[in-house]
């Protein structure tokens, strides 16, 4: 398993795919990607022989239907399918972007070049393992340049936490404009509000006050007096969420569950 961040600040965690899985999925293509250029050369062929062709408009041919079955191939199922060739539909298997969401041509693309360096340049696909098992998360090089992973995508995924509000600062934090909030600050604070019980008393207030003070910066607006900082952070990240779960509705393979707040810490400051 290996955490990922949404662009929500939402941390999940997705089943990544190893060396023996991805190999299945990897033969299976090649098997589809050798009989598609055989028939692309044969096809093309034909039509040389038609148009009266010399050798050279041959080789060519040959280079192009190579080309298409072993870069086209990938490439456009993964664009499609947004992440699954016809070996990673049979195994079980999805490439995503490092922050979990779907992949696009651009990223199809710089997998499928690449996969000239990992599979093709020794003919073995020895960089590709190599790299991959060097990779906390199996990323071949292709992955690494494009910005994504291959993960399980037939496991349910599991709970991705939600912060949930004191009902006292609901109102004061549906009135806030977030929209100055930066992504790296709100990691902090969801980070600050996952590992609160595991933080000293001091560490818990210094480091809550201090993201309050940037936070409320952030927001144009004075911090709250008389709330501990557990309480106005939970309460600002509540609502972030709030309102990009209103936008956009969650995968029915993701549930939510609030975060607890300690109920030592709703105690006024």
């Amino acid at each position: 398993m290996a955490l990922f961040t949404t662009g929500e600040a939402v941390a999940v965690e997705l089943p990544i795919a190893r060396i023996p899985t991805r190999a299945a999925a990897f033969l299976l293509d090649l098997i589809l990607q050798v009989i598609l250029g055989i028939l692309l050369v044969l096809v093309l062929e034909l039509l040389l022989v038609w148009i009266d062709a010399d050798s050279a408009w041959r080789d060519a041919a040959v280079v192009v239907a190579m080309v298409s079955a072993l870069i086209g191939y990938p490439v456009l199922f993964e664009t499609f399918s947004h992440g699954r060739s016809v070996g990673k539909m049979a195994v079980g298997l999805r490439v995503v972007r490092a922050d979990g969401g779907p992949i696009d041509f651009r990223h199809a693309v710089t997998r499928g070049l690449a996969g000239i360096v990992d599979f093709w340049m020794l003919g073995t696909g020895l960089i590709a393992i190599v790299v991959s098992v060097c990779s906390p998360n199996a990323r071949r090089v292709g992955d690494a340049l494009a910005g994504t992973v291959v993960v399980h995508d037939r496991s349910r995924l599991p709970f991705a936490a939600l912060a949930a509000p004191p009902p006292w600062l609901i109102g004061w934090a549906r009135q806030l404009d977030l929209s100055g909030l930066p992504d790296d600050l709100v990691l902090s604070m969801r980070k600050y509000l996952l590992r609160f019980r595991t933080l000293t008393p001091e560490v818990q207030d210094r480091l809550g006050r201090a993201l309050v003070i940037a936070v409320c910066a952030k927001l144009r607006t004075p911090p709250l007096n008389g709330y501990p900082p557990l309480q106005i952070l939970g309460a600002v990240l509540a609502e972030r969420q709030r309102r990009a779960i209103v936008q956009v509705a969650p995968p029915p393979s993701f549930a939510a569950r609030p975060v607890a707040v300690p109920p030592t810490a709703l105690r006024s400051a």
